[in-house]
């Protein structure tokens, strides 16, 4: 049986060597400094601040009227000292993981924290309950259990612990099948993979590939996240030959995801073309018994893997869906896996200050007033952290986005996040964040490891290129508190499966928490639910809209028909504007449609079929 338990290495001691016990706050005045501030200034500071119970000079507040709190007063410290010393009082440290979380230039109060309690303190208990297997998706009636991925222990009861535990099992199995050429296309062992997967199907694929892949994987990965048929014949055209090797991972729990059903119809296609048998290079991850599934299994595709219906796609990276694929890249899953445990326990802490989770929770609510007012800014300075900005916008946007909250009130819940890497962002959009309109927070991913060890080397002396960025990072940060703009910093010793699996255990966890902060249902997305009825909405009307110009061009003679008269014809007319979208779209694509006038002046557009169709589909429709 493969374990998800290990024994937690500490991360290399190069930056820093501290003894402390891993559930303390980190101690930064037992660290050697050099500050332009007198040694005894400095002595003065360590020895007042040696207990851990110490608590932080009082900084001065603004009064009503301060820019960041709409009338709150809130924490702007000038003085470095005492800006030291409350960087000291709120630095996170987790030591077997080598993660850090500094919110020392987050401007709460004291008074913020006393009045948040209570609620964090419900927040906890919201998040045991969840671990428990309470409903939390009452829309859906489903339990929420992204948590006993990587301790099937907290599963509710026997059934669920083996299915995790076997479906592991299972993909270390096969992964490692594949990647020895015991299993094999018919064309020979495999070299690629082909993700097909839209959201958190392929946001968290994605973003792991990224940041952990080797620079020559056993096997190479390329993602179809979209419907868009350019961006499938570029990555089809982009394996050209090498299609025959490559293995196809459908991700849908319910197979009938519209984009992801695309993806697989149209690479299916790209198999028959080139004459290769799909099922032999197939494989699915999917709910049992959905319509992939049934597909999978009659067809007989090479293998088929679990989705369970109480993981989100959002929180699904490690499930089969994350793991996977990974693991078919040769990324350590199970070092991944160990990671989100460790972080798990300890964002259960009901200890604000020993919570990382918490104290971004808490930050966010902050910095936005707990109605999403400001925007987070993600920027973590690492080429291979790029995506985790866009992973975590869609797992803060979608399960913060609400428009009700739990008691029924309209609320219009969210937190928007956006965000690209440091420091490509200093030549971009960090001019405005430094001196213009003051909506957002940032949050800055540091990474301390730049290179492997043994790779580095100067540019000039006592300066390599990995100094450069740190001083970017680190001179942005300054630079926008200096002007008064807040930021959380999340360092990580270095980019390894341990710490990427952390990383999105850690904020999953603070993403709960808010929601049970402002009072919302973090696990499900109604918004997202309608705009898939619209689409499908959309394309029915696009078939009243062929049917009714198949009958008028099967006239004789054929009676080309103007916007008013097929929305007339369609019982439709609020739909005019919708059906001259759909006459441009399809005119466009040489979709047999004929269009006659100025698509600048739709009314005078006139609008019939190349020829008359006469088969029984179209006739139906």
């Amino acid at each position: 049986m493969a374990s998800i338990s290990g024994t937690a290495a500490p991360p290399s001691s190069a930056a820093c060597r501290l003894r402390l016990r891993r559930h303390l706050l980190l101690r930064p005045s037992h660290l050697r400094l050099r500050a332009p501030h007198s040694i005894a200034d400095l002595s003065r500071y360590s020895n007042s601040s040696s207990s851990s119970n110490s608590a932080p000079t009082p900084a001065q507040p603004l009064g009503p009227g301060a820019e960041n709190g709409g009338g709150r007063s809130r924490v702007v410290e000038k003085d470095p000292i005492k800006l030291w010393e409350r960087y000291v009082e709120w630095l996170y440290q987790h030591k077997e993981l080598g993660i850090f979380v500094d919110v020392s230039r987050m401007g709460f109060t004291e008074e913020f924290l006393q009045q948040m309690e209570p609620r964090m303190q419900r927040a906890f208990a919201a998040m045991r309950d969840l671990e428990k297997g309470a409903i939390a998706n009452p829309d859906e009636g489903r339990m929420v259990g992204h948590y006993w991925l990587r301790d099937p222990a907290l599963a509710p009861n026997s059934f669920l612990r083996n299915k995790i535990e076997t479906t592991l099992d299972s993909i270390l199995a096969f992964s490692q099948d594949v990647i020895s050429g015991k299993i094999q296309s018919p064309s020979g062992r495999f070299t690629s993979i082909l993700s097909i997967g839209i959201g958190g199907s392929a946001l968290g694929p994605q973003f792991v590939s990224e940041a952990l892949a080797p620079d020559n994987p056993p096997l190479k990965i390329r993602f179809i996240d979209n419907t868009d048929p350019a961006g499938i014949d570029h990555q089809v055209a982009q394996l050209g030959p090498e299609l025959a090797t490559t293995l196809v991972i459908v991700i849908s729990k319910s197979g009938g995801t519209p984009e992801t059903r695309n993806g697989l119809l149209e690479v299916q296609k790209a198999f028959r073309d080139a004459g290769l048998e799909f099922s032999k290079q197939g494989v699915a991850i999917t709910q049992e018994k959905s319509l992939l599934d049934n597909t999978a299994r009659i067809e007989g595709w090479l293998a088929r893997f679990p989705m369970f219906d109480w993981v989100g796609g959002r929180t699904s990276e490690m499930s089969a869906v994350g793991l996977l694929p990974a693991a078919l890249q040769g990324i350590d899953i199970k070092e991944m896996l160990v990671g989100a445990a460790l972080m798990d326990e300890e964002t259960r802490n009901t200890v604000v200050k020993e919570n990382p989770a918490a104290l971004l929770a808490l930050c966010w609510y902050w910095a936005s007033e707990g109605i999403g007012n400001k925007d987070m800014v993600v920027l973590p300075y690492k080429d291979s952290l790029l995506l985790l900005s866009r992973y975590l916008q869609q797992l803060v946007m979608e399960s913060l986005g609400k428009e009700f909250d739990l008691d029924g009130n309209r609320v219009n819940q969210g937190l928007t996040v956006y965000g690209n890497k440091g420091s490509t962002d200093q030549h971009a959009y960090i001019q405005q964040l430094r001196e213009g309109v003051h909506n957002f927070f940032v949050t800055f991913i540091e990474v301390l490891r730049d290179r492997p060890p043994g790779h580095d080397w100067e540019l000039e002396p006592g300066v390599t290129c990995g100094d450069y960025l740190f001083g970017m990072l680190q001179g942005t940060r300054s630079a926008l508190y200096a002007n008064d703009r807040e930021s959380i910093s999340v360092t990580v010793q270095e980019v390894t499966p341990r710490a990427v699996g952390a990383l999105i255990a850690l904020y999953e966890r603070a993403v709960g928490i808010y929601a049970s902060l402002v009072n919302i249902n973090a696990y499900h997305q109604p918004g997202v639910e309608a705009g898939k009825k619209a689409a499908g909405e959309v394309l029915a009307l696009q078939k009243r809209v062929l049917t009714i110009l198949n009958e008028a061009t099967c006239k004789d003679p054929a009676e080309p028909l103007t916007l008013d008269e097929i929305a007339d014809r369609c019982h439709c007319p609020e739909d005019i504007e919708m059906i001259y979208k759909i006459i441009q779209h399809m005119a466009a694509n040489d979709r047999a449609i004929i269009a006659e006038g100025s698509c600048g002046s739709p009314r005078s557009v006139k609008v019939y079929l190349g020829e008359c169709n006469v088969d029984e589909d179209m006739q139906a429709a």
